[in-house]
């Protein structure tokens, strides 16, 4: 009896911790919390990651237990430094276009996937990082998270498609590499709300479970509807809702 409650207990911890090798998967009820696993690279996104979390969101997008999903980078210093330069500079240039494809898949997804996404910046999010945070539905920020788009700086241009805090602004921060910090971000538009370091996943949770008590069809058919809508023409949207 000892033996078959400790393989169910081993059995129930490994449906909610999902292994990956550059993925740290755990869910909770109907939330996921997803983590970027490359600390000593600042979880910077090479090939290997980005192939993994295309893997492991489109399974969590077939997972209707699934509702909201909590994306953020693990330790305390980056939530995503940017891609991995050091990878990039081997690749040839259909193995650079190959990359930066796989990039705008597995962001697209985000952005189209019935679930609601929210990063949890606890750090740097940097060039493909910033784009990240950006392809997410929410944003929240801790006051020690830096943003920027560099890739202007190293003689290449943002490659994963983000797209958020209007034309001007984005010109400014991708032409001058500049960085900012987390208040600059929230004042400029770029993420929803800041909170303690300390605080960040708490808060993170507390957003999850207000979601959950909401109309999951409601609010998927409202992120479509949202996301076609930016687009598309006025009608046509319209028609969709």
């Amino acid at each position: 009896r000892r033996a078959r409650r400790s393989l169910k207990r081993c059995a129930a911890a490994q449906r909610n911790h999902a292994m990956y090798e550059h993925l740290l998967l755990e869910t909770k009820g109907q939330i996921a919390i997803l983590k970027i696993n490359n600390p000593k690279s600042l979880n910077a996104l090479n090939i290997a990651t980005m192939t993994e979390l295309n893997e492991c969101l489109t399974n969590i997008e077939a997972n209707k237990d699934i509702r909201v999903v909590i994306l953020t980078g693990e330790g305390s210093k980056a939530f995503v430094a940017g891609a991995d330069i050091a990878e990039m500079a081997k690749l040839t240039a259909a193995e650079g276009r190959t990359m930066s494809l796989l990039g705008k898949t597995t962001f697209r997804r985000i952005e189209t996937m019935p679930q609601v996404v929210i990063a949890a910046v606890n750090g740097y999010a940097l060039g493909g990082g910033c784009e990240l945070a950006m392809s997410c539905d929410i944003r929240v920020a801790a006051d020690s998270a830096v943003f920027a788009q560099p890739e202007c700086g190293l003689g290449i241009i943002p490659g994963f498609g983000g797209r958020l805090v209007g034309k001007g602004r984005a010109k400014e921060l991708i032409f001058t590499c500049d960085r900012i910090d987390a208040q600059e971000a929230y004042r400029i538009g770029l993420v929803n709300k800041v909170v303690p370091q300390a605080e960040l996943m708490d808060a993170c949770m507390t957003m999850a479970e207000k979601l959950l008590s909401k109309s999951s069809y409601a609010i998927s058919m409202a992120k479509a509807c949202i996301e076609t809508g930016m687009d598309t023409d006025l009608s046509s949207g319209l028609d969709l809702e």
